[in-house]
């Protein structure tokens, strides 16, 4: 199938802004959704076509992406969206654990009513786009949690840092997602995290969110028997 044949019709791209950020952005973006699946052939001249430019803002969003581990790039052969790296989203995980343990159990020692009211506000957001039909606007009020959490413990450049790092795990939970009850679970972790925070409970801030981010890790083996064709396994 034409990589031309999955890309949405609507690419229009900001004209005021440079070119190949933005390729990137919608191109990631498509990727993590798994509109764009693991081992979809990407061909510089159709997105050039697809977006109506020249191939050189697309070869350097494309590296970008490469950098961040979503494509596969053979020179002088063909450019491929990554499969997913099971060992690689452990490692993501790592990361992202360590740094939210040590977010949650600093806004939990300060007393902030503020961002309890934004956090639990992301948690109503998510919880009217509960239904497979709106699986994105689901994860994107799941991405704005957790940067709130990161932007009141003014560590901003940490999740930026997570980002660049996230796509193997990202797309990990993207297949997990559509699980029966798996959305409800994450709204319900996010209640009991903010609960924890309002309480000032340090401790119980931790383990629900160590509860909360072990979820789709616990579930590997199992997305990797329904998508093999996805995922790289682990050696």
């Amino acid at each position: 199938m034409s990589v031309l044949e999955t890309l949405p019709s609507d690419l229009r791209l900001d004209r005021s802004r440079h070119a190949a950020p933005q390729v990137f952005e919608k191109l990631r973006e498509l990727i993590m959704s798994l509109e764009l699946k693991p081992g979809t052939v990407l061909s510089r001249g159709e997105l050039a076509e697809a977006f109506g430019l020249s191939q050189t803002p697309i070869r350097d969003a494309l590296i970008q992406l490469r950098d961040e581990g979503l494509v596969d790039i053979f020179p002088q052969h063909t450019t491929a969206v990554s499969r997913i790296d099971i060992a690689a989203a452990r490692q993501a995980h790592f990361l992202r654990r360590s740094l939210e343990l040590e977010i949650v159990h600093l806004l939990a020692s300060r007393a902030d009513a503020a961002l309890v009211d934004r956090l639990r506000a992301h948690i109503d957001v998510q919880r009217a786009n509960l239904g497979p039909e709106r699986h994105q606007r689901f994860i994107a009020a799941d991405q704005d949690f957790h940067r709130e959490m990161h932007e009141a413990a003014d560590v901003s450049s940490l999740w930026e840092l997570e980002q660049r790092n996230s796509g193997h795990v990202y797309r990990l939970r993207r297949l997990h997602l559509p699980e029966a009850g798996k959305a409800e679970r994450v709204l319900r972790d996010h209640q009991r995290i903010v609960e924890a925070i309002a309480a000032q409970d340090a401790t119980r801030a931790q383990q629900a969110l160590r509860e909360h981010l072990s979820g789709t890790l616990s579930q590997v083996d199992e997305i990797c028997r329904r998508y093999p064709e996805y995922v790289i396994p682990e050696a």
